[in-house]
């Protein structure tokens, strides 16, 4: 029976009003809805994953007398307060976080808890961002059998940003960073056995904390990860040192507004450079020239007042080479126009090409951030521009028409109809199924049905809207969350997986920008590897695939940013497969037993033409010299490729057919 205790029952009470104002004396509440006064009282000592407490608070507190499932929320008719909630176990003297929101439906909190018959839950509300009073429902959740679902494990090292999982040490295990304070970061090393080695680090008081984002990378290929952190004054580089047991700060002296930043290698010479959304002015980029981070601004995004928030790198076009979206909001003082998205087309010679408003990309959605992905396996990145307030509409589900366009597929989609809000959006197949679902808006992940449609996990999570980066953190092949100061660790299924780790060697040691492709009975999958996605998370740089009930992965081709490709075939399921850059040279593997095509003349000194089986109708060919180094690439429009711009030589000539058959013969150029 519901318990509702209306405002003027409150007001007459003021021993109630007085007794919420602390720990010791917060009030009992049970299932129904309740009237909050002014929030006047003690603040909690800590505000969990949501960074610094308010200086008031209000105290309550709710005792399961059985095992079930409780939301706690305030996004309830006629509300106008701006409320953070903190949920705790523990005793008075010794609180223990169990969760905390902020923001998960406009200015309203929820979570969700798995309460246990006899334990007692603190529900705490601070000011943080307002003293209004408001009202609280607390309800118990039926939970609908999920397709998939998460165990909550306790992060033991829980620091005030826990946004970044990445192998920091190159063993191909993904790790977490927490970012303790502004002197301090721990590392919890993930061991063969399961567990985790906690590892502290000092790092120079100089260095600034990610309060909007992080990134991690190897800009000095030496073997360990170095980290960029984006914050309100700035960004700093946080470097390992040769054998990655110390790490030493390279902050740049400057005072921005920094929002999203990446890893990339925008000049493609294999050494990483960094990326920087300015919110206030054009975007920024540090070129690593070998010794220095050389800061540069404008080409990459040059509205005047910036509005530049969630900054993913993908190759849209498929021609080998990394191109930026920016994910734009009318925040930061960025004024009319600010919010338009924008997608900047990489020419391949150093500059880019804003062509947002001809691909159909120039959104004026409230978005931080979209998440990027094949979403219906036709090779081809789509992408879910994802809101963060409905001023401008709901999220877009964009279709990629592979010939530099895209198509609105939002009707019918699921987020039609979704007015769910976050800064976060993700695209991962987390129930391995073989299509890449969203984690986004709504605390809840929208599974992918390979056709642009979304269907909404049955069960929301309680999600901080910031804290949730994605890895592998028991090396079981199923994908896990970071929720702030806990693991959500993927239970799995029966369906099977395969993860593909890189090592550069003439391309950037993490193989950041390679394109990683898998082929079965699904038809082909694809991932780019990334440094930093959504808005202000790192997530693993470990390419994951799930394959659902298939028993054979027929061929994986990595094309890195170097040129090279890697062509490995017959690779087992549920295995996690290392590739090392030139191991698996693609001009070893085409050879095929039927001649598809014949090349003539051959040698050749200016045009080479080709003559085909009629069931073999080639889209595009490729060149490659003998190393393996892709030297030409272009659409199959005629039966003739001009060879004039190279050297004398033997090449590898390969054709490819509309069904991604492929073929090789050698070629000789005079």
């Amino acid at each position: 029976m519901k318990k509702i205790f209306p405002l003027f029952v409150l007001l007459l009470n003021s021993t109630w009003v007085i007794a919420q104002l602390t720990c010791a004396t917060a009030i009992s509440v049970d299932l129904g809805t309740i009237t909050a006064p002014s929030v006047t009282g003690d603040p909690p000592a800590t505000a969990c994953t949501l960074g610094t407490p308010g200086t008031k608070g209000l105290w309550y507190k709710y005792t399961a007398t059985e095992n079930k499932n409780i939301r706690v929320k305030t996004s309830l008719a006629g509300q106008s307060a701006d409320t953070r909630l903190i949920v705790f176990t523990g005793s008075c003297g010794a609180l223990n976080c169990l969760t905390a929101n902020d923001d998960s439906t406009g200015t309203f909190s929820e979570v969700t808890f798995s309460a246990v018959a006899g334990t007692t839950y603190y529900i705490v509300f601070d000011n943080k961002f307002s003293s209004a009073g408001f009202n609280i429902t607390l309800s118990e959740v039926v939970v609908v059998p999920d397709r998939l679902s998460f165990v909550t494990q306790p992060v033991s090292v829980a620091g005030t940003f826990n946004n970044c999982i990445v192998d920091m040490n190159g063993d191909y295990l993904d790790d977490i960073v927490s970012v303790v304070s502004a002197t301090q970061i721990v590392i919890s090393y993930q061991q063969s056995d399961g567990t985790f080695n906690n590892v502290a680090y000092t790092v120079p008081s100089t260095i600034i904390t990610p309060s909007w984002s992080i990134a991690a990378g190897d800009y000095d290929n030496n073997g360990f990860n170095d980290l960029v952190y984006g914050s309100g004054s700035g960004i700093a580089f946080l470097k390992a040192n040769s054998d990655g047991t110390a790490y030493t700060s390279d902050r740049k002296q400057q005072s921005f507004l920094v929002q999203r930043t990446n890893f990339i290698d925008i000049n493609n010479d294999g050494r990483l450079d960094a990326f920087v959304c300015d919110d206030n002015a054009p975007n920024r980029y540090y070129m690593n020239d070998g010794t220095n981070m050389n800061h540069n601004q404008g080409g990459l995004g040059d509205f005047p007042s910036g509005g530049n928030y969630g900054s993913i790198w993908i190759d849209y076009d498929n021609d080998g080479d990394m191109d930026l979206f920016i994910a734009k909001c009318s925040g930061g003082g960025s004024g009319p126009g600010g919010n338009i998205d924008e997608l900047h087309r990489n020419n391949g010679d150093g500059t880019f090409t804003n062509v947002a408003a001809t691909a159909n990309m120039a959104n004026p959605t409230q978005t931080w951030s979209t998440a990027w992905g094949d979403f219906n396996n036709d090779g081809w990145m789509d992408a879910v521009v994802g809101i963060n307030s409905t001023s401008n509409g709901f999220s877009k589900v964009m279709k990629n028409n592979g010939d530099g366009t895209f198509t609105d597929k939002s009707a019918g989609s699921g987020y039609d109809s979704n007015n769910a809000l976050s800064r976060e959006y993700v695209a991962h197949d987390f129930d391995n199924d073989g299509f890449l679902d969203v984690l986004g808006a709504g605390n809840t992940i929208m599974f992918g049905n390979g056709d642009f449609t979304f269907t909404p996990n049955a069960n929301p999570y309680s999600l901080n809207n910031f804290d949730r980066p994605i890895g592998d953190l028991n090396n079981d092949g199923f994908l896990d969350i970071q929720n702030g100061n806990v693991i959500m660790m993927n239970a799995g299924n029966t369906n099977k997986w395969l993860k593909v780790t890189l090592k550069g060697t003439q391309s950037n040691r993490n193989g950041i920008g390679a394109r990683v492709e898998i082929y079965g009975s699904w038809g082909k999958q694809i991932r780019d590897i990334q440094s930093g996605t959504g808005f202000g998370n790192m997530s693993t740089l470990n390419a994951h695939f799930g394959i659902g009930q298939a028993t054979a992965i027929t061929k994986v081709i990595v094309r890195w940013p170097s040129g090279i490709v890697d062509v490995i075939n017959n690779v087992t399921p549920n295995t996690t497969l290392n590739v090392v850059e030139g191991s698996f040279l693609e001009t070893k593997e085409l050879q095929t037993a039927l001649q598809l095509f014949t090349l003539y003349p051959n040698p050749v000194d200016d045009i080479v033409y080709f003559r085909t089986q009629k069931d073999f109708i080639p889209v595009e060919a490729r060149i490659y010299d003998l190393t393996g180094r892709l030297v030409l690439q272009t659409k199959v429009e005629r039966d003739s490729v001009s060879v004039k711009e190279l050297n004398t030589g033997n090449y590898m000539f390969v054709l490819t057919d509309k069904n991604g058959k492929t073929q090789s013969q050698k070629l000789t150029v005079k």
